[in-house]
């Protein structure tokens, strides 16, 4: 896979079942953004198991500079979340949280029991969403002369860019959104058009 490509999953899955003893393990996985969204997620994970015993857990956003963090939620040090990370890790995925629900059934499992049926379960879970590859776009805005407009519009079309066009008074403004790894290419032929003006979002 290309620097400007990553693998995420493309929609939520949730209640995976796996059995171990008596222990029920409910397996979720959701597309995430951000830090709030992962916290809004597990507060209503919380809300709809209250019975539950653990709702232990991992996520990864990001893509050149990475963030994770797993949770065991009151199991043995690293019995849990640690297992959990190491199959998003395995299925290569990020901007994802996988949680799993733990009802007890009497019968303790051991740490090597608990590792097992947590990593099992993120599996599971894994193994039932869609991964899908998506691009990393840089965004840069591009101020031209109205005379420029062919010969801008002509590189845009060339190279299937998404642009937004935020035009007003005497100059076109276009927004955008290039492959990372096309842009330093795509900003010298911008460049070399008489007139244009680049810069990026603030």
């Amino acid at each position: 896979m290309s620097a400007d490509q990553y693998k995420t999953i493309s929609s939520s899955v949730e209640g995976i079942i796996y059995k171990d003893r008596n222990s029920k393990f409910l397996g979720f996985a959701y597309p995430v953004v951000n830090e709030d969204e992962i916290k809004t997620i597990l507060s209503e994970l919380r809300q709809q198991h209250k019975g539950a015993n653990h709702l232990c857990y991992a996520w990864q956003l990001g893509v050149e500079s990475v963030r994770w963090r797993a949770n065991d939620d009151g199991e043995p040090n690293n019995s849990a979340g640690l297992p959990i990370y190491g199959q998003i890790q395995a299925y290569g995925v990020t901007n994802v949280l996988v949680a799993v629900v733990r009802f007890f059934g009497g019968t303790k499992l051991g740490v090597g029991g608990l590792i097992s049926a947590y990593k099992e379960t993120a599996q599971l879970t894994l193994e039932e969403v869609r991964i899908i590859t998506k691009t990393v776009f840089s965004t840069l805005i591009v101020e031209f002369d109205y005379q420029s407009i062919s010969s801008v519009m002509r590189l845009i079309k060339k190279n299937q860019l998404q642009f937004h066009d935020q035009s007003e008074g005497t100059k076109a403004r276009y927004t955008l959104e290039i492959p990372r790894n096309k842009l330093m290419v795509i900003k010298k032929k911008l460049e070399a058009i008489k007139g244009v003006q680049l810069s990026k979002p603030t």
